[in-house]
This record gives C-alpha cells, structure tokens and sequence, in this order.
C-alpha cells in the first residue's frame, strides 16, 4: 500500500471543493503547505454538479434595489422553518464578495448592458436577483474558470476515498484507492466536497458521482449529518423516455421569464396552488405535478415555453437538450416531471464548514451549514459552495499550520454493507420519492437490511457502499419525520406540525443509522 503526505487533503472538484483548494493553496503561500485535490473522475471529465447547474448564482448586487435583507428572507420563507437564520444572513452577506473573488479567477457572466450583469428571476425570489452565464450554462463557466484557476493545483484523478482515518478524536489522513491500488495520505485537514446523492434515485438531474459519497465518509467517521430527509426534486426534469441514469435538468428560470405547466389537457398546473404560481417554490412546485400526474394517470406534464422570446439565444443549453429528444421548444410544449436533484441537508457544520471531528471539514450540497433547511432557494447552491468553500479551504489550511502532520497507521480495507445499486435506486424510488408514507418507508428499510457486507476496495465497490449507507439514513430520517415540510411531504402526514420546526440529526451508532436526539442543530 502506498503512502504519502500533505496538510490539507480537499475530496471533490466542483465548485465547493476547487475553491476550498484555492483558499488553503493561497493560505499555503505564507506558510508552507502542501494541499492535494481528489477527484474520481478521470481526467479531462468536468461532468460535476457544477458543470450541469443551469440557472445561476444568487447574489445582491450593491446599488440595486435589491438587500441581503431581502434575500435572506426570501431563504427563510423558502425553507420551511428550518433554515438557521444567522448562517443564511452569513452566507448571503458575503456572496458578492465571492462572486467578484470568482471573476478575478477568469468568470465571465451575461450582461445587459456593458459592465452590468444581466438578471433573472426563479421561484421563490421576491427580486430579480440571478446572474447568470451563456443563458442557461452558468454551471459550465464556474468549472471552466475554476479549473483554469487551479490548473497548476495538486489534482489526482481517478482517486476514489474509501475512508478518513482518525487517531485520537483528531483528522490524519484519507484511505484511497487510485490506478496505483490503495494507499493513505497522511493529512491533518480533510474537506469534504463531494457533492450530492442523486443517484440514491433511478433518474436524477445528477452526474453519475453523486453517490452521497461525503455522507457516508463523515457518518463512519463518527460525524453527524443532517436534514436527509429533505431531498430536493426539482419540478422540471426533461422526460425523454429514457429508463434512467441522469437527465436533462430544465431551468425554471424558463419560468421566471413567463413559461407556465401545464397538464396534458393544456390546463395550468400551478393555478390556485400558490400566490406565486409557477414561480413558486420548487417543493411546491414538484409536489403540485406529482398529484396532477397521479391524477391524470400520465407520465408527465408539460413545460409551455412558446411565449418566450429568443428562447434559443437565452436557452441554448435546453434547446440542445430538447433537440437531442426530438423536441422544438418554440413550437412544442417540453415534457417534464420532478427528478432527484439536489440534498438540502447533509454533514452537520458550521459557516466555515467545520465539523465536529477536527481536522474534518465540509462545504458544498455534501454540507449542511443551516443554509437550505427544509427546501433550498433557487440558486442558492453555486453561492454557498463559493462562499463556504474559501471559508473551509482556508480554515482546513490553518487547522494544518497550527496542527502539524503525524503520520497513522496503515488501514485494512474496509467492509461495509451494499444492496444491489439497482434494487436500491428501484425501492427509493418507489417508496422515498416526492411524497413517501409510512408503509413505502417501513417497506425501504426492509429492502436496506437486505445488504451484505463484504471488503471494499474498489470506486464502484465504495459507491455502491456509501449509496446504501446514506439510503439507510435517508430512510430512518424520513420515517422520524411524521410532517410534511419543505421537500419531505408524507400523504399520511400532509400538515405540517409546529412541534417538528427541529432538524434531525443522524448518526451511525454501533453499526446501525439512528436518530440522535440529544443533538439538536441550529
């Protein structure tokens, strides 16, 4: 087993992990530090969450009508009681400052005037408050500018964490496997940036690394992660036909520039259902088509874009999408139903994506900071990576100066429970999807006890592992949670319950995921 040494060890190579790289790597520059980056995709594959993320980025711009305020009370009303309100006022308070930090790295966004940034609006938002970049690619130019920003970085690919090692109740390293086989490197600070679990679900808006890897590393490490339950499906997933794996996602800033759902009738979906309509929040939004669809019997609704101007100039990235599945966006409506998009909760930390374990931290969709509570704002995703992940980047790089680097033992491979990757994504579908019921949840975690356990020492091997771990708890904070709020909504529990305004915490206790009670997060 081969082994090696560094001072801040950042797993993950999208947004959150790429600027928690660059923060520690200039905090290196006054003092010696060697930072190392995992990735494991191969070389050349920039197909992140990032890369795919469409809208864009939420942020008040100063001499603007709009107020961090303003936007922090849009978070508030968008997350079901749960968001943290200090952490949400934060966060939104430093986004333009990220946002100009990711302009100096090379980010170009759309303007609509020479030197002012265009807006746009999505659900959820009270302002036109979202920037954006080459119409609906904003994701494409955050990875392309941040993966010229850290082209001469320590960057591993094909490096797939199977575990952190820990000696003390303290960090000290990564156990990988790589081309070269296993191996460690010996590390005090460890960021967690793997981004989400999307394919806990057999069709999802994700790339096919959102196997809730940082979940399942932070819960066997002994560190609590929370809000699971609230996994975000967003309303508009292009239906294609296609079985599963990832598929296009279809910005609802459509929407926000006037395209309306609509059931196979031509009957407006969202009518009634909320004063905002269409523009609604994306819980809602996904909850109200799940019942038209349940009531109509058909596989989809519908996405009525013909009044939207120049849509091939400012869409050209659904247009693509569309064209691909034989769809004319300017002539027909698009076909979309909800798909697994995004987790709101995640390891528990702070604003600067601290855990509890030392040395640990944990920034990005893998993080839960109080951010997003029971439902994340539209594009509030790309603003907290930028903004958490210069936070953990640079508090990960003084945890390793003031810290110093002891080299830990050698580690087996680890054995860990797996269930069938496709009889896994078959019973969350079925039974944890947009709306779940006790019956679906008791008979979900049945189907998790079903796995066995083995060594795991290969990529495929460990996701396999870390998406029966995350279901497991997924499943047990879905089931504890007898509301409906956000993006849990329980057809047994429809109302909400004013005594459940608490997140849950999950741990990993002797074997087993339960809920920890005595932990009650911000």
């Amino acid at each position: 087993m081969w082994q090696q040494r560094a001072d801040v060890v950042v797993i993950g190579t999208g947004v959150a992990g790429l600027v928690a790289a660059l923060a520690a790597h200039r905090s290196a520059q006054q003092r010696p530090l060697r930072v190392v980056v995992l990735s494991k995709a191969a070389r050349g594959d920039i197909s992140t969450a990032t890369f795919y993320a469409q809208g864009g980025i939420a942020v008040v711009l100063p001499d603007t009508a709009d107020s961090v305020d303003a936007h922090v009370a849009d978070t508030l009303a968008a997350g079901g009681g749960l968001c943290d309100p200090a952490a949400v006022a934060s966060i939104v308070a430093d986004g333009h400052g990220a946002v100009a930090d990711l302009v100096r790295s090379g980010a170009r966004f759309d303007e609509a005037t020479p030197g002012q940034w265009a807006l746009t609006r999505e659900g959820g938002h009270t302002r036109r408050r979202i920037i954006h970049a080459g119409g609906d690619a904003t994701g494409a130019e955050v990875q392309r500018a941040l993966n010229d920003a850290t082209i001469t970085l320590d960057i591993r690919h094909e490096h797939a964490a199977l575990q952190i090692l820990t000696d003390g109740g303290e960090v000290r390293g990564v156990h990988v496997v790589s081309p070269d086989g296993p191996g460690v490197i010996h590390a005090p600070a460890v960021v967690l940036a793997t981004g989400g679990l999307g394919h806990l679900y057999a069709a999802t808006t994700n790339p096919s690394g959102s196997t809730g890897d940082g979940i399942a590393l932070a819960l066997r490490a002994g560190v609590a992660v929370s809000d699971l339950e609230f996994i975000q499906f967003h309303p508009t997933m292009l239906f294609d036909g296609s079985a599963g794996g990832r598929r296009p996602l279809i910005t609802e800033a459509i929407r926000g520039e006037g395209a309306i759902l609509v059931d196979a009738h031509g009957d407006s979906v969202m009518q009634g259902v909320h004063p905002m309509a269409d523009l609604a929040p994306r819980d809602v939004v996904a909850a109200a088509i799940d019942a038209r669809m349940r009531a109509t019997g058909a596989p989809c609704v519908y996405l009525d874009a013909r009044g939207v101007a120049d849509f091939a100039r400012r869409f050209p990235t659904v247009t693509a999408s569309c064209h691909a599945a034989g769809i004319d966006p300017t002539r027909q409506p698009i076909p979309v139903l909800p798909g697994a998009h995004y987790s709101c909760g995640g390891v528990l930390t702070d604003v600067s994506g601290q855990t509890s374990l030392p040395g640990l931290y944990a920034a990005g969709e893998v993080a839960r900071t109080g951010m997003h509570g029971a439902n994340r704002l539209a594009s509030n995703s790309l603003l907290e990576g930028l903004v958490v992940g210069a936070r953990a980047g640079a508090a990960a790089a003084a945890h390793a100066a003031s810290t110093g680097s002891g080299r830990g033992g050698t580690p087996a491979l680890p054995r860990q429970e797996i269930l069938d990757r496709a009889d896994l994504q078959i019973a969350m579908s079925r039974d944890a999807s947009v709306v779940r019921d006790a019956d679906g949840l008791r008979r979900l975690s049945d189907t998790l006890a079903e796995a066995g356990s083995r060594p795991v020492g290969t990529r495929a091997g460990f996701e396999d592992a870390a998406l029966t771990l995350t279901a497991q708890a997924v499943a047990v904070a879905a089931a504890d949670r007898t509301e409906s709020r956000g993006c849990h909504h329980r057809s047994d529990w429809p109302e909400t319950d004013g005594a459940q305004a608490r997140s849950t915490v999950v741990r990993l206790v002797d074997g087993h995921v339960k809920v920890d009670n005595s932990v009650v997060a911000a």
